[in-house]
């Protein structure tokens, strides 16, 4: 699943190419997405101008203006969505659900093999929209770092990694970036998350901020269908220290990689560097 840097990435990679034009079509080709397709969502964007692309968590808001449309375009990638810029006359490819059409051209094609991605209408305040109202903090920004987790965890018998993933405690910390952040921390995914003390937390807060910045920088990570706006792949898989490693050495000891299953969801970790 593209997580937080794999979004961001896509935002800068077709921000330049989208940010200020105007919609003059929307193709629809496949209308039966995670969430269908809105019915008027063609007579809404046509005509509409777009404005300064912005990221919550991994949605992406596409805010419009004129048109029929004031309001915003709420875009999740799903499992294996992408979005990218194509020109007029590139044909679709298999899975290319749908595009906006802009003034000079250029195409905004999503593309969606699983279909468990969508794209949405909304028309008042993006901030009041239920899958958005409850999220917690961005992780890069200052309101997110130990102190925070530290006073969230008090009382919280629940693993440390699948607390770091919990979007109410901090947003966009999905499988990759929990398992990296915490093997920099040099904390064991299994520890209860009310038995990690405020120092280990400040350590666990930089970590993350760390390696998502990192991945950032770097393009995401290539996974499966995974490419970035202007459809070049992430790099940042390259560097993954623990993710998707078990068995093999510890970068840092030379120790074998444990696999374990935490919330459901498959972690490696170090038992020597991590504690």
């Amino acid at each position: 699943m593209p997580e937080l840097p794999e979004v961001e990435t896509t935002r800068r990679g077709i921000a330049p190419h989208v940010e200020g034009r105007v919609i003059t079509e929307v193709v629809v080709r496949q209308p039966r997405l995670r969430v269908p397709v809105p019915g008027d969502l063609v007579e809404r964007l046509v005509g509409a101008r777009v404005g300064a692309l912005s990221r919550r968590a991994k949605y992406l808001l596409l805010p419009l203006v004129g048109g029929e449309a004031t309001g915003t375009l709420l875009w999740h990638l799903g499992m294996s969505g992408s979005l990218r810029i194509a020109r007029l006359g590139e044909l679709p490819r298999k899975h290319d659900h749908l595009d906006l059409v802009l003034d000079d051209g250029a195409l905004l094609r999503y593309h969606d093999p699983r279909r468990f991605g969508f794209v949405d209408w909304l028309k008042g305040s993006a901030e009041q929209d239920p899958r958005l109202a409850r999220l917690g903090p961005e992780p890069l920004s200052d309101a997110f770092d130990g102190a925070r987790l530290h006073r969230l965890s008090r009382g919280r018998r629940v693993a440390v990694k699948p607390f770091l993933m919990d979007n109410a405690v901090v947003v966009g910390v999905g499988n990759i970036y929990a398992s990296e952040a915490l093997f920099l921390a040099g904390i064991d995914p299994r520890r209860a998350a009310g038995r990690i003390s405020a120092e280990r937390y400040a350590r666990l807060a930089a970590a993350a901020k760390e390696v998502l910045a990192a991945a950032i920088t770097q393009g995401g990570t290539t996974l499966r269908d995974f490419v970035g706006g202007t459809g070049e792949p992430g790099y940042f898989k390259q560097r993954l220290n623990v993710y998707g490693r078990h068995g093999q050495p510890c970068r840092r000891c030379g120790a074998e990689l444990r696999l374990v299953t935490l919330g459901q969801r498959a972690s490696v970790y170090c038992p020597h560097c991590q504690t």
